[in-house]
């Protein structure tokens, strides 16, 4: 398996970054596969894949580059690069260390990617301009529209991942960040199910990096950094709104009706903030109402309060949604996790 053994001033110093280039990644990885991992990413999709499509046929060379180099079973490394683990640069930032890749270098990880010789028309110097003229692309024409409601996405991640590690630890936080990545503890970090040598990090910056597409990786830079970007979870993935069912909004009002969506899992005023783009003053107001319809309840975790809905109130969505609910909890309600 794909073990990594951290020693404890790394695991103290790890920390939770945003990085723009690698949300552009993983769109770009999307938009290649064309499928979608949820329905958020579907609705993208549709809305940014014919034009991918459209753009490929022009640059044969630059396509051959993204099959070989983020298709395969390794990805390259100078396309993935480590994020800052400052974080926060801009994506032009940050997608200038690809630009800069020197050729040579980037043939080798190519090399790497493939496991093999490389095809004749990928040797040539000009592989990582190629590379970030595409990322570029993907940046301006499919993620910089919806950046700001993104970057609140995984900012909620964050959050919540950051309460979940206050409360129950690095498994509590680590252990459905991505398939196979299990905190086994005594330092040691299953990263995927691959049988590959332990590595050993010790004096270095652990990352862990949120994106909205559903798939993720792991990178480093020997011996500074080593990241892990996961997928968000369940509903922050959910694309770039609520997700409120039109019925649903019709009766509560489209922004009430997002708050009680979004509570199918338990959350903070913060988090429900950060989710929605609505002000704290409109979110507690919606939150009351819902309290006092019985479409939601609330329970003190910790410093927290988080809010989840009622029997009630998923009956009311699910409704909304012409499906029949789920049964409720044993004891009526549904507890935090």
């Amino acid at each position: 398996m794909g073990l990594w053994q951290v020693n404890a001033d790394t695991v103290a110093g790890s920390r939770f970054v945003i990085s723009a280039l690698n949300e552009t990644i993983a769109s770009l990885v999307a938009l290649q596969r064309a499928t979608a991992a949820h329905p958020g990413e579907h609705a993208w999709l549709s809305a940014h894949l014919p034009a991918y499509r459209e753009r490929l046929p022009d640059d044969p060379v630059t396509a051959l580059l993204v099959r070989v180099g983020l298709m395969g079973s390794w990805n390259a490394d100078f396309l993935t690069p480590t994020p800052f683990a400052e974080g926060g640069p801009s994506f032009a930032d940050e997608v200038i260390r690809i630009r800069e890749t020197p050729p040579d270098a980037a043939r080798a990880d190519l090399t790497v990617s493939l496991n093999g010789p490389l095809p004749s028309v990928l040797d040539r110097p000009d592989l990582p301009s190629r590379a970030a003229d595409l990322l570029e692309w993907v940046w301006t024409e499919a993620v910089r529209p919806y950046w700001p409601r993104r970057r609140r996405l995984l900012e909620a991640d964050i959050l919540a991942r950051t309460r979940q590690l206050g409360e129950g630890g690095w498994a509590a936080a680590l252990d459905d960040m991505r398939p196979g990545m299990r905190w086994l503890g005594d330092g040691r970090l299953r990263i995927n199910m691959y049988d590959h040598p332990p590595r050993v990090i010790s004096g270095a910056q652990l990352l862990f990096v949120p994106v909205t597409p559903g798939r993720g990786w792991v990178s480093w830079e020997e011996p500074h950094r080593y990241a892990v970007v996961y997928p968000c979870a369940g509903v922050l993935a959910d694309g770039d709104g609520p997700g409120a069912p039109q019925a649903l909004g019709r009766l509560l009002g489209p922004a009430r009706a997002g708050v009680l969506t979004l509570l199918a899992s338990p959350k903070s005023t913060t988090q429900l903030v950060a989710l929605t783009g609505q002000g704290l003053g409109s979110v507690g107001r919606h939150l009351r109402i819902l309290l006092d319809a019985g479409l939601m309840t609330r329970r003190r975790t910790g410093r927290s309060v988080l809010y989840y809905r009622t029997p009630a109130g998923d009956t009311l969505v699910t409704a909304s949604r012409g499906r029949r609910p789920d049964g409720p909890a044993s004891d009526g309600e549904r507890p935090p996790p």
